[in-house]
């Protein structure tokens, strides 16, 4: 065949491709959904105190003297803290009922409890089963790590100034009272989930729960000294549900 005529051809076949590829690309950017909206949402709101704040006992330390040089005229118990607007402290709050499908998986990041001060730092903490725990002790005396757990194992480990210990809990359970066998007024405690939507209130009460999805659930808060309060709450697309927790005095 003469080469003009193959030359002609292939043109013509190359034309055709090439205008078949465009037609799909097309077909394609049309037929793409537009883009889904978020199909989770946050959870923020503050836990309160209703009722005078309570007058906190001072804990003395008077039976560990790098204790007491720390805090010589003793320093608040932790046990109930409640801030000047009525903000509650240390209280757990956690999805408790209709709990959506979640990543099981413990995260990689370690939650941190410290001995600082002769006293437990955070006062309360969660995280996740299995996720692990690093314990450190920051003061420059002895110092004991002991949970006394109900659905986990309980261990009891000892901590020399400086010293690190690192243990997970396989189970959940709200809440492992924790202590310091030397030092008695050293108390705290851990909450452990196997879901990760959960938090602790902070100085002003306010809580925060991400990535939830939408949905209508049981909203729990537990608090050492003043038990719990729940609250049915409906999360809806695109917004934070700004919520308020409310312990009364008995």
């Amino acid at each position: 065949m003469n080469s003009k005529y193959v030359s002609a051809i292939a043109i013509i076949v190359m034309a055709i491709a090439v205008s078949f590829r465009i037609k799909l690309s097309v077909s394609a950017h049309a037929a793409a959904p537009t883009a889904a909206k978020s199909e989770v949402s946050e959870v923020k709101g503050r836990v309160k105190f209703d009722g005078p704040a309570p007058h906190p006992a001072r804990v003395t330390m008077t039976a560990e003297p790098s204790c007491m040089k720390q805090h010589p005229s003793g320093v608040p118990a932790e046990d109930v803290v409640v801030d000047p607007g009525g903000g509650l402290e240390n209280v757990v709050v956690y999805i408790s009922d209709a709990l959506p499908p979640a990543n099981t998986e413990p995260p990689k990041t370690e939650v941190t409890f410290e001995q600082k001060g002769c006293m437990y730092y955070p006062h309360v903490v969660a995280m996740q089963a299995n996720q692990k725990l690093r314990i450190v002790n920051g003061d420059s005396t002895m110092h004991n790590i002991h949970p006394m757990p109900q659905n986990n194992r309980e261990w009891n480990k000892s901590e020399p100034p400086g010293f690190e210990v690192e243990e997970t809990f396989p189970r959940e359970e709200i809440a492992i009272p924790i202590r310091c066998n030397v030092h008695p007024w050293m108390k705290g405690y851990i909450a452990v989930f196997k879901h990760p939507y959960f938090a602790v209130s902070g100085k002003d009460g306010s809580f925060d729960i991400k990535n939830l999805p939408l949905g209508t659930y049981t909203l729990h808060a537990w608090h050492e000294k003043l038990g719990s309060v729940t609250k049915t709450i409906t999360v809806g697309p695109d917004r934070a549900t700004d919520l308020e927790l409310v312990f009364k005095t008995h």
